[in-house]
């Protein structure tokens, strides 16, 4: 009797400590789904509220007006064109970058990485006030190609760290093969590292894009006309004066906003996962 009632305890213990993650999850999960609910509901809905509700009549007039609008499609045009101008530098530069620290027996490469793995904590909003004054002592400000240079900047500490992960997994031995034939290191570079290197080069392409395409601070304020803006800035329009929102036309510009980082996390997401299982086998 007394070894029963022992077992009970130990049992409840362990059934809790099962279901309780499971709960913690749902729970954050139902947090996530309600905002998302209403993003989906209200974008069909011409007279959208805050409320959470199925609308009276659906209407695809919310996507016509956001498509149809000529400012809309050059914000999402400036948008594209900030975060793969970003993407593409950010893989060429971090590639260049990781391949000497991966390989070479450098004399400052510690302190370097260090300084690297230190950069990657700094928060953005400590360096914009310099940098805009940078941007006004230089008159570069309001500009795409400067201010892409500088967001390209901003990510390469942690795509070099991330990077160099993916280089060190890269066997030597096949760089060394290609050498003997004859291959210049650009060469090996180009045709042995490079096609190995495809999970690394998605996953830190498709970082530095999502990181371009969601920011709104450094464009709003290195940026100021407003035929220059992307969308993470433009998206303001739709909150009217006195605390009025078209809350449907901002629904669908919202889904729609989020089409391209989603559709290339869809496509890469086999390089990603490629990607992170390849820098964790380095690591371990």
């Amino acid at each position: 009797m007394s070894s029963n009632v022992r077992k009970r305890p130990r049992m409840n213990r362990f059934m809790v400590g099962r279901v309780l993650p499971y709960i913690i999850l749902s729970f954050i999960a139902l947090l996530f789904l309600l905002p998302m609910l209403w993003l989906v509901l209200a974008s069909f809905d011409g007279a959208a509220t805050l409320a959470l509700k199925v609308p009276d009549e659906v209407t695809l007039s919310n996507y016509t007006s956001t498509l149809a609008s000529s400012d809309n499609q050059r914000s999402f045009g400036n948008g594209l064109l900030l975060a793969l101008g970003q993407a593409l530098l950010v893989v060429a530069a971090a590639g260049l970058a990781s391949y000497p620290l991966s390989r070479y027996q450098l004399r400052y490469k510690r302190p370097f990485m260090y300084v690297i793995l230190f950069a990657t904590g700094l928060p953005i909003t400590a360096v914009m006030v310099p940098v805009y004054q940078f941007f006004l002592y230089m008159q570069i400000q309001d500009s795409l190609f400067f201010t892409i240079l500088f967001l390209a900047a901003s990510a390469l500490p942690y795509s070099i760290w991330m990077m160099k992960n993916f280089m060190d997994s890269v066997p030597l031995e096949l760089e060394e093969a290609a050498w003997v034939d004859g291959a210049s290191i650009w060469t090996t570079l180009r045709l042995v590292v490079a096609p190995l290197m495809l999970p690394g080069i998605f996953t830190v392409g498709i970082f530095a894009f999502a990181g371009s395409w969601g920011n709104f601070l450094v464009p709003f304020i290195l940026l100021q006309s407003p035929q220059k803006l992307p969308a993470a800035v433009t998206i303001y329009q739709y909150f009217g004066q006195n605390g009025i929102v078209q809350y449907g036309k901002l629904a669908a510009f919202s889904i729609i906003y989020t089409i391209p980082a989603v559709a290339l996390y869809v496509f890469g997401q086999r390089f990603m996962s490629q990607g992170f299982s390849f820098g964790g086998a380095n690591k371990g």
